[in-house]
């Protein structure tokens, strides 16, 4: 009896070793990736960021308890917030480490610590950082991993955006491939080599980038997955284009995001996209490590941050979607503290540059840090009228999209027609209460980021230099302190408006009353009561459409 049951399961065993060997038993696997983007060095759960990556911690290693997982970062980590800036991107290396990512693209912040820091930081990390798209080489093209036999080929793309998003001087030497190309490139490269084929983007989607995951996805035949940034798109359940599927997860870790993928005798058979949302984290207990780090961190970083160095009676408004589109108090004040720096007639700085807003109450050196991370000195050029003219207007060029170019002002203000094509928007131009003179030479403060052409702004490249003033954040700093407390408001230093028989139409914003809005214009109360037909000048809303006559 003993002796059969031998036999019959050695004769199973054959069997099942010659079904194998045919390829006739499929193998089954399920995996998740887990993925991040643009969190720009918000480590900790906060009103102005997301959930933390104490608790994105406890969320990867969850999804680890069930199964396989592959985490993967989409760029812009290394630099933002005072937390990772002190130490150049080291302390953020740390967490990155403790929480095991398995890879991580290169964003145009990444670059903030100039070539040399950015291969440090590869030194640095138990992962790779990705940029096959960069000549010459500074980082990892690609990665290969590997779950229960399956092969993942990941390679990593830099916008080539970074060029001119960057300073100028951290670009030196360095050239941005064409995505496209390189991602045919390593398709080619990595074919023979995985079973699928992941492109980390650091891209995004937006209608004013010259090149987009969406063009990727539309040019390149081979790429399974996207997961990209930059544009910071949260995309709940992701977007198919020409059957590739791309993921992005918002911004500052208020998402992670969860591609499921199911594989049968290694051919994707599934894959389905989610975000796990700063909201659906609140019960999520924080990984007492990763809380552990961020205070050594903090504790390292606190003596030189925790100075007060005066306070605001208002919130300072530096949110990405206001200092992108339009007019914001802490743009103003950061216009009217380079103003009192040096002798200008304008001042003028990109929104891009603004990276976060302050609250009401006291001010500390820390919070002038992050909202000015980038060590920006002032400058001031001397310019043509007719190209200060052409700087706003390039400035205006991308909106309504939230990119960096648009302008804070001091010393100046504009009206703007939204609707008009770019290069043709600014209807009204003052500088200093008077109508601009496009012969007139103006000297005008800047950031040396933008002087040297910068975000586009090549007409300020060849100007010549009058002044090399301190730097940005302490420029702000020492005006703050000066005056003590600050209360900036909003001013009418830029409006946007749309043409509409011959009128000016401007959209009521929170906070507008009828009376400023009159102001704005140089017209007279009555006369919008009037042609707007109100009954009651205090009963404007917010959306509201006021037609302003125009002189």
């Amino acid at each position: 009896m003993i002796k059969k049951n031998l036999m019959k399961k050695a004769l199973i065993l054959v069997l099942a070793l010659v079904f194998i060997s045919s390829g006739v038993m499929a193998q089954d696997i399920e995996f998740s990736i887990l993925h991040t983007n643009d969190t720009h060095g918000r480590v900790e759960e906060g009103d102005y960021a997301g959930m933390g990556f104490a608790k994105v911690s406890t969320l990867v290693n969850d999804y680890r308890e069930d199964g396989e997982v592959l985490l993967l970062d989409a760029g812009d980590t290394f630099h933002g917030q005072n937390i990772v800036n002190l130490s150049e991107g080291e302390s953020i290396v740390k967490i990155l480490n403790h929480m095991g990512y398995d890879a991580l693209t290169v964003g145009n912040h990444d670059f903030n610590f100039g070539q040399d820091r950015l291969k440090e930081l590869n030194e640095m990390t138990d992962f790779p950082i990705l940029g096959a798209n960069l000549e010459p080489q500074l980082v990892d093209d690609y990665v290969i991993k590997e779950i229960d036999g399956f092969r993942v080929g990941i390679f990593g793309l830099a916008t080539p955006e970074t060029a001119y998003k960057a300073h100028p001087k951290l670009m030196e030497g360095l050239e941005f491939i064409d995505p496209v190309e390189t991602s045919k490139k390593m398709v080619e490269e990595l074919q023979g080599k995985t079973d699928m084929i992941i492109a980390l983007s650091h891209l995004g989607m937006s209608e004013g980038s010259d090149y987009t995951s969406i063009d990727v996805a539309e040019e390149v035949e081979g790429i399974d997955l996207i997961v990209d940034g930059h544009s910071h798109h949260a995309l709940e359940e992701g977007r198919m284009v020409n059957d590739v599927l791309i993921v992005q997860a918002g911004e500052y870790d208020k998402n992670v995001g969860i591609v499921e993928v199911s594989v049968s005798d290694n051919e994707i058979t599934e894959m389905t996209a989610s975000l796990f949302t700063k909201e659906e984290s609140q019960d999520l207990e924080k990984d007492e490590e990763v809380v552990q780090l961020v205070e050594e961190i903090k504790a390292e970083n606190e003596e030189i941050t925790s100075k007060v160095i005066g306070r605001t009676a208002v919130e300072l408004n530096g949110e990405r979607q206001y200092v992108r589109t339009g007019e914001t108090n802490l743009g103003s004040l950061l216009g009217d503290a380079m103003l009192d720096a040096v002798d200008a007639d304008v001042a003028i700085t990109n929104g891009g540059g603004i990276r976060a807003s302050i609250d009401k109450g006291e001010i500390t050196r820390g919070e002038i840090v992050t909202v000015l991370p980038f060590g920006n000195i002032v400058e001031v050029k001397e310019i043509k009228g007719s190209t200060l003219l052409e700087a706003v207007e390039h400035g205006l060029s991308k909106y309504p999209a939230h990119e960096g170019l648009f302008p804070q002002i001091a010393g100046m203000s504009f009206v703007f027609a939204k609707d008009r094509p770019a290069g043709e928007r600014v209807l009204e131009i003052e500088v200093n209460g008077k109508p601009i003179d496009h012969d007139k030479m103006y000297k005008v403060a800047t950031n040396d980021f933008m002087a040297a052409g910068g975000d586009g702004y090549t007409m300020l490249k060849d100007a010549e230099t009058t002044l090399l003033a301190g730097g940005l954040e302490e420029v702000l700093m020492q005006y703050i302190s000066d005056k003590g407390t600050v209360s900036p408001k909003k001013e009418g230093r830029i409006i946007g408006i749309e043409v509409k028989n011959d009128n000016y139409v401007y959209e009521v914003k929170k906070g507008d009353m009828l009376r400023e809005i009159a102001s704005y214009f140089d017209v007279s109360l009555s006369s919008l009561i009037q042609a707007n037909n109100i009954e009651n000048p205090d009963m404007i809303y917010v959306g509201q459409e006021i037609v302003v006559p125009v002189k």
